[in-house]
């Protein structure tokens, strides 16, 4: 028996989940138009009736941006669904594989948590669409909001479990952890998939009106938060010393922009937190120190972004990989990096410049800002399109290769 290979998602790898993790994220992308430009007096986030009543008040520029919003959301989302069921549907054959035993063998166990990092943005994801599609669920959110931290939980547990299974078999056993091959930060997955749960526990600490749900957000965010970030703290100083050593591995390059995102992340948690402390226990901070924390971040960002570029134009990446012959699962990390950029910076721009009177909103300085973060945006939309053709498309001269 043979299995024809007709494109190169044929030659299933984990690292397919970050096809839905980029569309996912490339929605919420969108959702920061309504954000930010749609005013929602009622609610910390905006709803179904606030985006009918500014579409009916607004103008031709107001429509557009809810139009192109809404259009956004509505695409991205079912790209983030239909791409998370069809990587569960064949990691589900890929774990009956021979393939699937020798990488729980090597230090690429660890992409199996794209799994659960894309499950939990997926949550995110549904969220938005009740926000934007539901009418009238802003009434019935208190009751939504232990239900969605029932399933950040579950999640939760499933990413614990499986990093326990890597940690526990690479820490009880001398030299089955290749250090040679630890010059990316690949390894800094794990991490990536616990920041994500835990912003999505954090939502009902910025939304929520009862103390206890406020209070169990505040806790269970701040434990998966505080475990993420150690974790990446010492997965990305092992990586660096071997990186220093070795090189970095080519085909894992797009991973040394993956603090990009993790800050973003992380980053969206503590705003999420900082609300709930000032609306429900009258922790009081100030829109300045928003605007320092949110300038902090951006800068490591940056930095780690502009390394990454530098890295990857050095080894000749995108010749390889995204216009060469040569096709890998881990190019869509590359989107990672740039859809983080975009919301961190719409953040940045409203809840730091805006805020503290720096600049106006809707001025022109607004949207000289604001244009960058569109920028990063677009060029993101255009890399998915890209990357879905290329990995997704028919090719041919298909080979066939022995079934397994």
């Amino acid at each position: 028996m043979a299995q024809l290979i007709t494109r190169p998602a044929d030659a299933y790898s984990p690292l397919y989940f970050l096809a839905s993790l980029g569309a996912g994220g490339l929605a919420v992308t969108f959702f920061m138009y309504l954000m930010f430009w749609v005013p929602h007096p009622d609610a910390p986030v905006p709803v179904f009736e606030d985006i009918l009543r500014a579409w009916g008040n607004g103008g031709i520029a107001t429509k557009t941006g809810i139009a192109a919003a809404i259009a956004g959301i509505a695409g991205f989302a079912f790209l983030n669904i239909k791409s998370l069921i069809w990587n569960l549907g064949r990691l589900a054959e890929f774990r009956e594989t021979e393939q699937y035993s020798k990488l729980r063998q090597t230090n690429a166990e660890t992409q199996l948590l794209a799994m659960p990092l894309a499950l939990a943005m997926t949550v995110n994801v549904g969220f938005i669409l009740g926000l934007v599609f539901v009418p009238n669920l802003w009434a019935a959110i208190e009751y939504l909001f232990p239900l969605a931290m029932i399933a950040f939980a579950l999640i939760g547990a499933l990413a614990l479990k499986q990093i326990g299974h890597f940690l526990g078999r690479v820490l009880s056993t001398g030299g089955v952890f290749d250090v040679t091959a630890n010059n990316s930060f690949a390894q800094l997955l794990p991490a990536f998939a616990l920041a994500m749960v835990a912003v999505g526990f954090s939502a009902p600490a910025a939304m929520s009106l009862s103390p206890v749900t406020v209070g169990a957000s505040l806790i269970l965010s701040t434990a998966l938060g505080t475990i993420a970030a150690l974790y990446a703290a010492i997965a990305a100083i092992t990586a660096f010393g071997s990186m220093l050593q070795h090189g970095t591995a080519r085909e894992s390059g797009p991973t040394l922009m993956v603090v990009v995102p993790i800050l973003t992340v992380l980053g969206i948690m503590l705003l999420r937190q900082n609300h709930g402390l000032h609306t429900t226990f009258e922790v009081h901070g100030t829109d300045a120190e928003t605007l320092m924390l949110l300038t902090k971040i951006l800068a490591v960002q940056f930095a780690f972004a502009l390394m990454g570029l530098i890295v990857l134009r050095r080894q000749g990446y995108a010749n390889a990989f995204l216009r060469g012959t040569g096709n890998s699962a881990g190019s869509y990390a590359l989107v990672c990096p740039g859809v983080a950029l975009s919301v961190m910076l719409h953040f940045w721009i409203n809840k730091g410049l805006v805020a503290t009177g720096l600049i106006v909103k809707f001025g022109v300085a607004y949207w000289g800002f604001t244009a960058v973060a569109l920028g990063f945006q677009i060029a993101m939309v255009m890399l998915v399109l890209y990357l879905n053709r290329r990995h997704f498309g028919r090719t041919t001269g298909a080979q066939p290769v022995p079934a397994e």
